[in-house]
């Protein structure tokens, strides 16, 4: 039987297994293991794994191994994330790995004063973690000089054009040294990627750990089929009863506004419980938020899913999917919040009659159903509707609703024949001078004469 593979045969140095010690790592992920000598070889790499399988050690272990001790105050090493969580994650995860190595770490993103940013670059630093508005505001004011760096690293780079940050990204690629190495992860290949590695990365080598259908075999997965939103509520509100149970629960919606009507409403029912994270929280609160539910003051967490991969959070129970995502990749983001470094996790997904082609969307991209459970009995069937779930009902004759320009009126008819007469414009005159034989010059006074003669 063949042994597992373990750290030790990564061929790390000393200070690098005395963290993992620390951590109490011994076996690297699959991404870890097969990127390790990929990443270290110097070639530009494309990573795709899913979120939650250690991409960030897979890059930072064989890039911490090779970076020599340097006093020189420009960063040689640039990581660039979509979202300000995830700088904070990604710092943090070096900085552990780091522990027993003198390097400089430093994380950098908007929403917070530019100028505290730019005096602790002044003091130099190895390595730089930032997105990308931010890093560009940076480097134009010249405070942080890019000419030494030597890896780029972009993760969850699929977030990141989703985002729109494309024209950002080719920005700082026209000020970075051309010599150097690219190296990127996505949980997902879309053709804005491949776009991507096909225009910046030379001949890049690929390591992909499952597709991003693929359900996470130690994640247990069912879902309900529910009428509307308040009864959505009163099904979440029955099992959150069950605080043993779900003890760390991280529930998705669909949108902001959602986010902040479904946590006043848990706040509510689970006073102290609960919290929410959205992009229009400020950044103290959202970091706040992550921080009371990591430490467990709060068990409870909202959050939309332009977060669902800023998020490294351990021990989720439970991940709610209280509206249906509209894309299935998605769906398997959310998720893949549960069941991390090989726990068993559970995954829920709330959806209504009109949210039934998106779940049947997520089916067909993991190739399997998920089990259906039933609506326990004692949760209350709401009758009553949100605004946007109404029916809309089409009025006649209103005249307080506007009408569409485009559509014809009631008062519309033919012209009468002896009105459809052809507008002559600015050619009129010209046919005129046709008509009487006018001169065709009119300064040459002689032109007449000339013609008669002839």
């Amino acid at each position: 039987m063949e042994q597992p593979t373990t750290f030790q045969d990564l061929k790390l140095n000393t200070p690098l297994y005395n963290a993992l010690d620390d951590l109490g790592f011994v076996q690297p992920t699959p991404i870890q293991e097969q990127a390790f000598n990929i990443v270290a070889s110097g070639k530009d790499v494309v990573g795709i794994a899913q979120t939650g399988t250690g991409k960030t050690f897979a890059y930072m272990l064989p890039v911490l191994r090779n970076l020599k001790f340097s006093k020189q105050d420009n960063p040689r090493v640039l990581v660039l994330v979509p979202t300000r969580e995830l700088v904070v994650q990604v710092e943090e995860e070096i900085e552990k790995l780091a522990k027993y190595i003198n390097v400089r770490v430093l994380g950098v993103y908007g929403g917070v004063n530019i100028n505290t940013q730019k005096q602790a670059v002044a003091q130099g630093l190895d390595i730089v973690v930032a997105t990308p508005g931010r890093l560009y505001d940076l480097a134009v004011s010249r405070v942080l000089q890019l000419k030494s760096i030597q890896k780029l690293i972009i993760d969850e780079v699929d977030v990141m054009l989703d985002l729109g940050f494309r024209h950002q990204l080719i920005n700082i690629f026209d000020i970075l040294p051309e010599r150097r190495q690219n190296i990127m992860f996505s949980a997902t290949m879309t053709e804005d990627v491949d776009d991507l590695i096909n225009d910046f990365f030379i001949a890049p080598q690929r390591v992909s750990i499952a597709v991003s259908g693929t359900p996470l075999e130690n994640i247990a997965q069912t879902k309900y089929a529910v009428p509307n939103f308040y009864t959505k509520l009163n099904l979440l509100k029955h099992l959150l009863q069950e605080s043993e149970t779900y003890n760390r629960v991280l529930v998705f919606v669909a949108y902001k506004k959602m986010a902040d009507r479904l946590f006043d409403a848990l706040e509510a029912y689970f006073p102290n419980e609960t919290c929410v994270i959205h992009s229009n929280k400020t950044q103290n609160y959202r970091l706040r938020s992550i921080e009371q539910f990591q430490d467990g003051e709060h068990r409870i967490l909202v959050a939309t899913d332009v977060m669902a991969r800023g998020l490294d959070i351990n021990d989720i129970s439970h991940v709610i999917n209280f509206d249906t995502p509209n894309f299935p990749e998605n769906y398997m983001h959310r998720i893949g919040r549960t069941g991390r470094a090989e726990r068993e996790g559970n995954a829920l997904l709330f959806y209504t009659d009109n949210e039934m082609e998106s779940m049947q969307k997520i089916e067909e991209l993991m190739q399997m159903t998920i089990p259906k459970l039933p609506i326990p009995d004692n949760v209350i069937i709401s009758t009553e509707l949100l605004e946007e779930e109404r029916p809309q009902i089409k009025e006649r004759n209103n005249p307080l609703k506007r009408k569409d320009d485009d559509e014809v009126g009631p008062a519309f008819h033919e012209k009468k024949e002896k009105n459809q007469k052809e507008n002559l414009g600015g050619s009129y005159k010209f046919k005129i001078a046709k008509k009487y034989k006018k001169p065709k010059t009119r300064g040459d006074k002689n032109y007449n004469k000339r013609n008669k003669r002839k």
